[in-house]
This record gives C-alpha cells, structure tokens and sequence, in this order.
C-alpha cells in the first residue's frame, strides 16, 4: 500500500534540502532582491492567470442560452418550412431564400459552439443571424396572410418556439457580450496585457 510522501522528509533523506539550504546560505543581499521580485511576478502571473481563466468561463456559461436557444429554434425551422412548403408554393424563392439563411446559421452556430470564445467565428454567426432576420420576417408575413395555415396547431406549435427562441438568444446575446467586456476589460489592462505574449489570451468577439 502507498504511503503519502512528506517532501521535506524526502528532501532530507535524499540530501537535496541540506544542499538547497546552503545555497541559500551563500547568496548575497543581491541575490535575494532578484529572487523576491521573482516571486512576485510569479505570484502576480499566477493571479492574473487565473482571473483571466475565471472571465473565461463566465463569457462560455454566458453564452450558452444563445446556444440553446438557437437550436431550439433551427428544431423549429424545419416543422415551418415542410407547412408552408405546398401553400406557399408561389413563394418559393422567399422560402429557398429562408432556408439557405437558415442553414449558414446553423452552419456558423456550430463552428461557434465548437469554440465560443473565437472573434472571428462570433462575426460569421453575427453576419450570418443579420441575414436570417429579415428574410424570417418576409415569410412570416406571408404566413400571417394565410391565416387558415398559420392557426394549425403543427404551424402555431414550432412558430411559437421559434419566437420564443429568439427571445432567449436576444437575452443569451447580451449576458455574452457582457461577459466579454469584462474580459477584455480585464485582460487589456497594464500589466494584464502582457500575458498576451506567453498565453493564448485574446480579446473576444461580440454578439
């Protein structure tokens, strides 16, 4: 059976602490400045490591309901789009056009959930939700014109999850950018930004 390890035992059994204690002894008033603001700047390097980690996987928790909710919302798509499909059929280019906007948002979505925190892939979900909200709005007028459709208790099912959906991104949108503020806030601040240079730290994108 294993037996804990007292490392100062170890360390006088094997001869290392008597020889750490004499280079100790032997160094000089210089010496002992140069190991002093060492520890601080580790210890400093520790802290801010650490808070900047911690601002991390805020900005991830934060953005998880704006996932959810947009997959929540692409489950919806696809119930609207098989309904209108036949009815709407004069509207085929409006609806093509739906489909093609909803799929680069659910393209763009994954790649962003793969990994949150990355600028560029924030922007191409952005861009690709700037595209997807004025094309939802022409069919969605066009489904309010079709009342008999748009009161089917299928269609009036996924539209209200997709409208609650959004809702929830909206929200899940704001605590992100939040999030990513007060990280970038942090992270941006002298001497915090020199981290950048050991760490792979970097400003975040916004929603």
């Amino acid at each position: 059976m294993l037996k804990p390890v007292d490392p100062v035992q170890a360390a006088t059994d094997t001869g290392w602490l008597a020889l750490a204690l004499e280079w100790l002894a032997g160094i000089g008033p210089g010496a002992w400045a140069v190991l002093g603001v060492a520890a601080v700047l580790v210890l400093w390097m520790v802290g801010a490591y650490n808070r900047l980690m911690a601002l991390r996987n805020q900005a991830i928790g934060a953005w998880q309901p704006a996932l959810a909710g947009a997959r929540q919302r692409h489950a919806a798509f696809d119930p609207l789009l098989t309904a209108m499909r036949e009815p709407l059929a004069a509207e085929h280019r409006a609806l093509d056009q739906w489909l093609a906007h909803q799929t680069e948002a659910a393209r763009t979505l994954e790649a962003m959930a793969a990994q949150p925190l990355d600028a560029v892939a924030a922007a191409a979900w952005v861009a690709a939700e700037a595209q997807l909200a004025p094309s939802s709005s022409r069919v969605f007028a066009l489904l309010d014109s079709h009342l008999e459709l748009r009161n089917r208790p299928d269609v009036k099912a996924a539209f209200d999850s997709w409208q609650q959906a959004n809702a929830q991104i909206g929200f899940g949108r704001q605590l992100f950018n939040t999030a990513a503020e007060d990280h970038d806030r942090a992270l941006l601040q002298w001497p915090t930004r020199l981290l950048m240079r050991v760490f792979p730290f970097r400003p975040m994108g916004r929603l």
